[in-house]
């Protein structure tokens, strides 16, 4: 993620489920730390679709997402993420509700000691990739000093090369001292962490982003990967930005949702934060071939 000079840069996490998840395994396996071969790029999927529809505190669709425990020691982040409905739901009317919680209802352990906070963070590894298409939600991202919604992208070969090797699509990242701008990166061999390739994008007049629903959106090429806010493009990147560093996203990468709360990048919640806070998500589409290309094309033209 592009962040002000100021602000420490998070290194993104190696969660075990994901990484169990890639691997395919049930047990936790260690990431390999060496980069081997990038596999040949496969043909797209199918396209997702989740709406978000059902009754209000069902949890999601299990055969389309998987909820990812534990606490996340490398960004330094202060949440404990749970399984279940406690701190992601659908609220009843088309939407998923990720919850941040002053709580710990359980006992939770974290990298800090006890754990102060709960949250959620959801998965499709193992159920849906794709490579390549228009890749959407819409949603209404919390507020509040310490809060870190993020909707984001993983390389399906995380479990054999191991992060950044594997490649990271943050389509959207918003960190709550900066209520009207959200960010997209993406993250790879020799351009991770601090030397993450991205922008941010500013709402006009002073608007916060938790004020109303917005549409997030990439439309990923070949060799090409746009952003947009609310149909407007506000980036494109290329193998040309790398500084000859390899491009890793010709290949399936599946998709993520969580809510942090503190961390290096957004900073701890202070007295000033209100919570529980949500995110709150209106759809996540993933549309692929013609269907993709017809929505870049609007896109494009402002529509």
């Amino acid at each position: 993620m592009r962040t002000p000079l100021r602000v420490l840069r998070r290194h993104r996490p190696l969660s075990a489920l994901v990484v169990a998840a890639a691997l395919g395994a049930t047990a936790l396996l260690p990431a390999s730390a060496s980069a081997s071969a990038e596999p040949a790029p496969t043909a797209a999927a199918a396209g997702f679709t989740d709406d978000f529809d059902g009754p209000a505190g069902a949890g999601v669709d299990g055969s389309k997402w998987q909820l990812e425990t534990g606490d996340n020691v490398n960004n330094h982040e202060r949440q404990y993420y749970t399984s279940g409905t406690d701190n992601a739901a659908l609220d009843g009317d088309g939407h998923l509700v990720i919850t941040a919680k002053k709580e710990n209802p359980a006992g939770y352990q974290c990298w800090y000691g006890s754990c102060e906070y709960t949250s959620a963070r959801l998965n499709t590894s193992g159920k849906f990739s794709s490579t390549y298409g228009h890749v959407e939600t819409r949603m209404k991202i919390p507020r509040g000093q310490g809060m870190w919604p993020a909707f984001w992208m993983l390389g399906d070969d995380l479990g054999s090369v191991g992060w950044p090797n594997s490649g990271e699509i943050d389509v959207m990242e918003n960190v709550g001292f900066e209520p009207g701008t959200v960010h997209g990166t993406i993250h790879g061999p020799g351009y991770s962490g601090a030397g993450g390739i991205g922008a941010g994008y500013s709402l006009p007049g002073g608007a916060a982003f938790a004020e109303d629903f917005h549409t997030f959106a990439v439309d990923w090429n070949p060799d090409s990967i746009s952003w947009s806010v609310d149909g407007t493009v506000y980036q494109t990147r290329t193998p040309a930005d790398l500084g000859g560093n390899q491009w890793v996203f010709n290949k399936p990468f599946f998709l993520i949702l969580n809510l942090a709360v503190g961390g290096d990048w957004p900073g701890d919640p202070d007295g000033s934060t209100q919570l529980p806070q949500q995110l709150v998500v209106d759809y996540v589409h993933v549309t692929t071939g013609a269907a993709a290309k017809s929505q870049q094309q609007a896109a494009a033209q402002g529509h």
